[in-house]
């Protein structure tokens, strides 16, 4: 086995390029940039719109790669699923204005598909929650601190067994 390098980029689902920050990285491995760009667009044609980070590692010796795609931030997936561009804003009065509202269901499903956070899916709501306080967003009309505490009491265990 020879010796490994490892490129990690973060591109646009779906609309990587060989320009930097990929093909600078990997030209000089003496690999097939535009093949490996061409995977990549594949493999993260489903976060279209979204920074998705990628890894990309070659074996210097044969030439071979393999390509390993995260799923973007937990805020990212938040604004797809609300169809904003942009979560909380603070007004010039100091008041926040609320990104929007979400469903629980759509909560369980981020947590299920986001491959960073670890835990049991209970702490992986509770995860995805935390960023909805911070960015402003709620959960069937509730704030995400309020439903941090409903899934402490017990009251979503049927959701998340």
């Amino acid at each position: 086995m020879g010796k490994k390098e490892t490129v990690d980029v973060l591109v646009e689902g779906g609309k990587a390029t060989p320009a930097p920050p990929i093909g600078p990285a990997l030209a000089p491995l003496k690999v097939n940039v535009g093949k490996i760009v061409d995977e990549i667009n594949e493999k993260t044609a489903g976060f279209s719109g979204m920074q998705v980070p990628v890894k990309i590692s070659v074996d210097t010796e044969n030439g071979s790669y393999t390509i390993t795609v995260g799923t973007p931030p937990v805020s990212s997936l938040l604004k797809k699923e609300l169809k904003v561009q942009k979560l909380a804003t603070v007004n010039e009065d100091k008041t926040r204005n609320l990104a929007g509202n979400i469903s629980f269901d759509r909560i369980v499903t981020i947590a299920k598909n986001k491959d960073s956070i670890y835990g049991d899916l209970k702490a992986k709501v509770k995860q995805v929650l935390g960023t909805c306080t911070s960015c402003g967003v709620t959960v069937d009309g509730k704030n995400a601190k309020d439903v941090q505490k409903d899934i402490d009491a017990g009251k979503y265990n049927s959701l998340l067994s």
